[in-house]
Parts: C-alpha cells; structure tokens; sequence
C-alpha cells in the first residue's frame, strides 16, 4: 500500500476543515433564526470557539458562507457582525419571494401527481397538529419542508435557487412573523389553499394562492412580536 504524501495530507485536512465548517455553519444559522444572536450583535469567535469546542479557523470559514448568504455582514477591522434587514430591504426581497414562489407553485400545478398532492397534505395535517400547540419551534422546520418541496415540484431548480436565497435572508423575519399569537393557524389555512388549487392542477389558483400566502406574511411580519 501506498504512503499517503504531503499532498494527499493537505488535501485531507481540507476536506475535514470543509466538513467541520459545514456543521459550524449549521449551527450558526440555527442561533441566528432563534435568536440567539440578534440582529447587529458581533460574532464572538472566541465564545462560539469555546461554546462549539472548533478552532476559530472553521467558525471564520463559516462566517464567510453565513455573509455571502446574507446572513452575516463582515466589517473591515471589526468583524462579523450578525446582519440586520432595513424595512426596505425585507420589504423588497419578501415581494421578491412572493412571486418567485408563486410563479413555481403555478408550474408545479402543471405536473403533479396524485402522491405528491398527498405528501403535502401530510405536512399540512402535521401542521395542523403543532399550530394546536402553538409550538414555532415545531412548526417552523415543517413550514420550511412545505416551501421547499412546492419549490421543487416547481421543477426549475434556478428558480428554486433562487427562492432558498430569498428564504435564508429572511429567515428572522419569517420566524418573528410565525412568534405572534395565532398566526400558525392562520399561516396553515393558507397552505391549505395551495394545496387545493395544486390538487385542481389549476395553475393561475395555485399562482394566487402561494403569491398571497407570501404578501400576507409580509403584513404579518410587520405585526410580529418580539420572540419570546
């Protein structure tokens, strides 16, 4: 057998430092939707260091993903700073997402079958299940299942790209907007309503109902409460 040689090593231990900033990034991005780390508070390498048990190699490598997600705004001499969306900003890439999400639902309308109408009705009744609770932490991941896989039934993965984007940059909006009190329900029937007008194969009701479902979290994030 072979030694491995300088190079095998390097190239080694940059796919480990690669995999163990994946997980790092994983987990910064759940603080940030949870608010662990708040909106214009500085990314303390030192405490996350200490806190994930990594170097700050592979939480700085993290960082740099989170910033070019939009999630995290690097400033020059200071540092990463967790990113805050201007009312104009949020407004502007909510819209956005609206009709990104509308224009795949109306494709998906055009192609989907008998099983895949049953598994979004399965999220929808899971749903249904936890907005009874009113559990965001619950609801939130399978509110999350439910938009990617309409996006994906869209059958355009650049415009599925696309909306994910949209998704990461506003995921503190999104999670504020589901906080407030009985919104859950709310939010739920409205999935509903798409999933109907998918199960019609009707591709301007679908179109209406996933742009409206998006333009009315628009209203409800204006609305939202601080998380508890």
């Amino acid at each position: 057998m072979s030694k491995l040689t300088d190079t095998n090593l390097s190239a080694i231990d940059f796919l480990r430092t690669r995999s163990l900033a994946n997980v790092v990034q994983a987990e910064i991005e759940r603080m940030i939707i949870d608010g662990e780390l708040k909106p214009n508070e500085r990314v303390n390498e030192n405490g996350l260091s200490q806190r994930l048990g990594v170097s700050r190699g592979p939480i700085r490598e993290a960082c740099s993903a989170l910033a070019a997600m939009g999630l995290i705004e690097i400033i020059p001499n200071r540092g990463f700073f967790i990113r805050a969306l201007t009312n104009d900003e949020a407004q502007d890439l909510s819209e956005a997402r609206a009709s990104v999400f509308g224009c795949l639902a109306m494709m998906a309308a055009e192609r989907i079958t008998d099983d895949e109408v049953a598994s979004l009705r399965a999220l929808t009744d899971r749903m249904d299940e936890v907005a009874s609770l009113n559990d965001v932490h619950i609801y939130y991941p399978i509110n999350l299942e439910f938009h990617r896989r309409i996006t994906e039934l869209g059958g355009n993965k650049r415009l599925a790209l696309i909306y994910q984007s949209f998704v990461r940059e506003l995921h503190i909006q999104r999670y504020r907007a589901l906080s407030s009190t009985d919104v859950l329900q709310v939010s739920n029937e409205e999935h509903k309503a798409i999933v109907d007008a998918l199960a019609a194969r009707d591709p301007a009701r679908a179109l209406t109902a996933a742009r409206g479902h998006i333009m009315n979290g628009i209203t409800r994030t204006r609305q939202a409460k601080k998380p508890r």
